[in-house]
């Protein structure tokens, strides 16, 4: 707890958390929401198609979205642990905390998974997707969803003393 303690009051965080610029927490919430807007937003699209939203469009083009994805995951991750920084104790102690934490890790690896899957079929071809690729793509989807949601209710559950 004393380095949470200290992540918590450096100057760095202090000036994020208590600053009015908008250079400090709002850009930080800010582009946390873009990147999650990033990462959640084309996962969603792609695992829209493998349950068969869009069949008409070939799935392997899909892949190319992933770089983006690991972009905005990049995104979140920094800007995750700046907002982790500011309220480390409070944030260490929430119970949603690990929660959240847990879906992210589950919903990477399960990108992982989908890209080795999207590189699969055929450049140009529309194909039938498989009962696998369906129910990992209804899984991802639940899990990104659980991590949001996990995420949000950080700012409800466990704050009362």
């Amino acid at each position: 707890m004393p380095f949470l303690i200290w992540l918590r009051d450096n100057s760095t965080s202090t000036w994020i958390r208590e600053s009015e610029s908008v250079w400090a927490y709002p850009t930080v919430l800010f582009l946390h929401t873009f990147g999650m807007s990033m990462l959640v937003g084309l996962i969603s699209a792609i695992d829209l198609r493998v349950l068969g939203v869009g069949r008409q469009l070939p799935l392997r083009p899909f892949a190319r979205l992933l770089p983006l994805v690991w972009i905005g995951f990049w995104i979140n991750l920094v800007t995750g642990t700046i907002l982790f920084a500011i309220d480390a104790p409070t944030k260490i102690e929430n119970p949603a905390f690990p929660i959240k934490l847990a879906f992210i890790a589950v919903g990477m690896v399960l990108v992982k998974v989908a890209r080795r899957e999207l590189l699969r079929y055929e450049p140009g071809t529309s194909p039938l997707v498989d009962t696998r690729d369906r129910v990992l793509a209804g899984l991802s989807l639940a899990v990104w969803a659980g991590a949001v949601t996990a995420g949000r209710l950080m700012a409800y559950v466990g704050t009362r003393g």
